[in-house]
C-alpha cells in the first residue's frame, strides 16, 4: 500500500519554480481529497520546514478548516482566498519531502484496512473533534520548540489512517493526541 508515498509524489510533481501556492497544492491533490490535503499540510509542519516561523499556525488553520468541513459533510474543499494565495518555498518543500520519504516507506509496510467502523459515523466524529480541538492550541505550541511538530505528526497519522482505511492507525492517533498536553508540559515547562 503506497497511498502515502503517492501523496508525496503528487506534491513533489507540483513543486515548480521558486514557490508554489496552497492553491497549486489543492489543485494537484484534488478538491475532494480532505485526507490527502490534511496529510500534506501536517507533513509540511512535521518536516524541517516547520522551522519557518508561523508555519504551525498556518497548518493549524488549514487543518481546522478541513476538519470543520468534514464534520459538516462538505463534499469538496473550500479554503479562504488569503490561504490559497499563500506561497510555499519549493526548495524547502522538496527538502521536507525528501526528509519524509524514508519514514513514510517504513510506515507504509504496516498499513492495511482494519477497524473500519472507526471511519464511519458516529465513531468518526470523535477523532475529528479531538483534532479540531488540537488545532486550536497549535498556534500557542510554537512557544515550545518541536511541540507543533508533535501535534502535526499526530494529525498526519490520523490522515494516513483515513487514506489507507486503517482504523487502527486512527485509533493510535487518538491515543497519541491525548498524550500531547502532558508531553508539551513535561518538555516545555517542567524543569
Amino acid at each position: 500500500m503506497r497511498a502515502l508515498s503517492e501523496v508525496l509524489d503528487q506534491l513533489e510533481s507540483s513543486a515548480q519554480g521558486d514557490s508554489i501556492t496552497v492553491q497549486d497544492v489543492v489543485d494537484k491533490l484534488g478538491r475532494k481529497s480532505f485526507a490527502s490535503l490534511m496529510l500534506t499540510f501536517s507533513l509540511i509542519s512535521t518536516s524541517p520546514a516547520s522551522a519557518i516561523p508561523g508555519i504551525t499556525a498556518v497548518v493549524a488553520m488549514i487543518v481546522f478548516i478541513l476538519v470543520l468541513q468534514m464534520i459538516i459533510g462538505r463534499k469538496s474543499v473550500w479554503l479562504p482566498g488569503f490561504v490559497m494565495r499563500r506561497p510555499l518555498s519549493t526548495k524547502k518543500l522538496c527538502k521536507g519531502i525528501g526528509w519524509l520519504r524514508k519514514p513514510i516507506r517504513f510506515v507504509e509496510r504496516f498499513l492495511r484496512p482494519r477497524l473500519q467502523f472507526l471511519l464511519h459515523r458516529p465513531w468518526f466524529f470523535l477523532p475529528l473533534l479531538l483534532i479540531l480541538g488540537l488545532t486550536l492550541f497549535m498556534p500557542f505550541m510554537e512557544i515550545v520548540p518541536t511541540s507543533g511538530s508533535m501535534a502535526s505528526a499526530v494529525i498526519a497519522l490520523f490522515a494516513a489512517g483515513l487514506l489507507t482505511r486503517d482504523g487502527g492507525l486512527v485509533f493510535a492517533s487518538m491515543l497519541l493526541l491525548l498524550c500531547i498536553p502532558a508531553a508539551v508540559w513535561y518538555f516545555g515547562f517542567s524543569g
